[in-house]
Parts: structure tokens; sequence; C-alpha cells
């Protein structure tokens, strides 16, 4: 049954590479501290894609980390770069991407992710994401007064348009193996409803 599994899993590859459009991307979204670039790093290893951290990324074009371009240019200029990236700053196939937790809320964003990949959003509870972010400087949006309060306000924000952008799965409890492991299962099956 599970050699049978990957085998569908391999054909649906095969028939999206002889379409010329290869291996579609995957796009982990979340909120911060969910666990999207550790999963997103092993992911790509399982599946022999490239990965990439989009907010890496976008710190390689702007010439500086993310905090400087929130204190300097603002969060208008930042969310201007991840719609950058997501239209024409990565390849359109082969890659995993790991989403800041902020691109897929901004408008037509969940739709265009779709379009270009299968979308997972991976969830944490708040008091596992405070234990993940707290104290870290590259976290602009946390660095206020009470980190633990706008945790709980932008997870309330943003989680209905997660829950509507990708499928669902937890990191809470579990290693990274068993994560990159549903999410791979998840991947093979949204390729063969496609």
């Amino acid at each position: 049954m599970q050699k049978r599994r990957l085998k569908d899993g391999q054909l649906s590859l095969r028939n999206f590479r002889m379409q010329g459009k290869g291996q579609p991307n995957i796009y982990l979204i979340g909120f911060m501290g969910v666990g999207k670039s550790a999963v997103g790093r092993n992911l790509a290893r399982a599946m022999r894609m490239q990965f990439i951290d989009s907010d890496w990324a976008i710190e390689q074009v702007a010439g500086k980390s993310i905090s400087k371009i929130f204190k300097e240019d603002g969060e208008a200029r930042f969310r201007e770069l991840e719609r950058e990236f997501v239209e024409t700053g990565h390849p359109e196939t082969g890659v995993v991407v790991a989403c800041g937790g902020g691109l897929p809320v901004q408008p037509g964003m969940s739709d265009l992710l779709k379009q270009k990949g299968v979308v997972v959003c991976l969830f944490a509870r708040p008091e596992t994401i405070m234990a993940r972010t707290i104290g870290n400087p590259k976290r602009p949006l946390l660095n206020v007064e009470n980190p633990e309060e706008r945790i709980t306000e932008l997870m309330a924000e943003r989680e209905p348009i997660y829950m509507k952008t990708g499928i669902g799965v937890t990191t809470d409890g579990r290693g990274i193996a068993e994560v990159v492991s549903n999410i791979t299962r998840i991947y093979r099956r949204e390729l063969r409803l496609r």
C-alpha cells in the first residue's frame, strides 16, 4: 500500500515534467516560529528540491536585514518586496519556499501562492511560538512591550487566512522528520488531484 502511494506520486511528478512544468513548488506558510525554515530545509532535501527562505531572499535583494527594512523603509516597502519575490523572485518549479508570516495575508497573495504550487500551512500554539521567538531581534513585529499579547493579536488576525490558503499541519510536539513525512504525503495527494 505504501509503495503504491509513492509510485502514484512519482507518476504525477513525471506527468508534470512531461508537460514542461517540472516539480511544482511547495509553499510553507504560517505564523513566525512555527518551524517553516527548519521544516523547509529538511523537506527540500527529502524531495530533492531547492530550498529558499523568502525573508533571506528579500534581504539579499534589499542589501539589508528585515529589521532594517522595517526600520528604515517601513512595513509597506517590505510587503512590496514580498510580492515581488512571489511574482518573479524565485524559480517557477522545483523549490520549497518558506514564506514570511505576513506574506499570505496581503490581498491576492493566497490565490497567487495556490496558482504557483502546493501550499501547506504550519501551525503551533501561541505558547510554543512565544518560546521559539522570545528575544529574537530578527522578529521586528514582536519588538514591542508585550510580545505575548502581540502574538495573540496577530494570530487571531492571520489564522483564518492561513486556513483558507493552505492545508494545515501542526508542528507542536512533533519532530521535523514526522512533519516532513506528513507534508510529503499531502504534496503527492495534491498532485494526484490536479
